[in-house]
């Protein structure tokens, strides 16, 4: 297998680990807002995420940025729950298209939040100099691209089907999926370690 590849099986693994089910729950909330015609503006936004990503771990390989790992492992679930909860408050209200360009700045801000989540192991898994890294990085991040569009697309055709075939109205996919996503990050909240932990 070229390098090329391992790189990338890294990242879309770390999208797709059900063990690290985080990323898969920001995915389903950032995207179950829009229907199938919306594909370009969810991509956009998925792609927006995935340069905050990178950037985080670009700043974290040359140690740019340093921080507490139990605060990142806060605010990871936190990002999460802010969008299922946007998700909530926004629901029937027309200026989705008219707020892209704020969703896509949270979207960056999230995506840097994410990448300094992972950036501890991805800097454990790599030798050499931090210019060593910058090529498998962008790898990883091609990996992490391929996995969100999946998962996206995924939940796009869901979307789809639900609405098309039984009937729910885009107001009750809503509410259902982000009430879920809302359900299983909260004990993630309340069980995180930064409320043990000594600053």
């Amino acid at each position: 297998m070229s390098e090329f590849w391992i790189y990338f099986e890294i990242g879309w693994k770390h999208v797709l680990d059900i063990k690290g089910y985080d990323h898969l729950l920001f995915l389903v909330a950032l995207t179950v807002p829009y229907v199938f015609k919306d594909w370009k503006k969810v991509l956009l936004l998925v792609s927006i995420f995935t340069i905050g990503h990178t950037l985080a771990l670009l700043l974290s390989v040359f140690d740019v940025v340093v921080f507490k790992t139990v605060l990142v492992e806060f605010l990871i679930p936190m990002t999460i729950l802010l969008t299922a909860l946007f998700n909530l408050f926004s629901i029937g209200k027309s200026s989705k298209s008219e707020s892209l360009n704020l969703i896509g700045f949270v979207s960056l801000f999230f995506g840097v939040i994410h990448g300094l989540g992972f950036s501890n192991y991805f800097k454990a898994i790599l030798s050499g100099s931090p210019l060593d890294k910058v090529s498998p990085l962008l790898e990883f991040a091609v990996g992490i691209e391929a996995a969100q569009i999946t998962i996206v697309l995924l939940v796009l055709l869901l979307s789809l089907v639900v609405q098309s075939f039984f009937r729910f109205s885009k107001r009750d996919f809503i509410l259902i999926s982000s009430a879920f996503v809302i359900g299983v990050v909260v004990p993630l909240l309340i069980e995180n370690e930064i409320w043990r932990a000594n600053f």
